[in-house]
């Protein structure tokens, strides 16, 4: 999967801080907050920043997605999300707008805008943020 080797560095990267580090590596494989709803089966994510780490202010997560899998429908309350795509490609649905994105492209979700991500045949990893933090 072209860009895998820039997704490995994230997943094996450390997370430096002034009280210690984390090893991403270390962080546990997640299914997605909504696993039961069919929406996000396939999806996995690792959280790597958390509110706990930046005072509220910001999340950072490490999400996969399964070839032909999605990440269903659904908005944020406050949280504005964006998506770094690290490896693989899909369609990105965006309030009102649709389109492709691959390794390299960066998407922007604002609060209340509904959204989803469908992984191509190669699946998606995207490196998500969150402001204010998620979790």
């Amino acid at each position: 999967m072209e860009g895998k080797k820039v997704y490995d560095l994230f997943e094996n990267g450390t997370l430096k801080l002034p009280e210690g580090e984390k090893t991403f590596a270390d962080i546990p494989w997640t299914a997605h907050a909504a696993f039961d709803d069919d929406a996000f089966d396939g999806v996995e994510l690792k959280h790597i920043v958390t509110s706990a780490d930046s005072g509220g202010a910001f999340s950072f997560h490490l999400i996969r997605v399964a070839p032909g899998k999605k990440i269903g429908e659904h908005t944020h309350d406050v949280q504005t999300e964006t998506h770094e795509v690290i490896c693989g490609g899909g369609t990105c649905i965006n309030g009102d707008g649709e389109y492709a994105v691959v390794p390299g492209d960066v998407t922007i979700f604002r609060p209340k805008v509904p959204h989803q991500v469908l992984a191509g045949e190669e699946g998606i990893m995207v490196f998500a943020k969150f402001f204010p933090a998620l979790l």
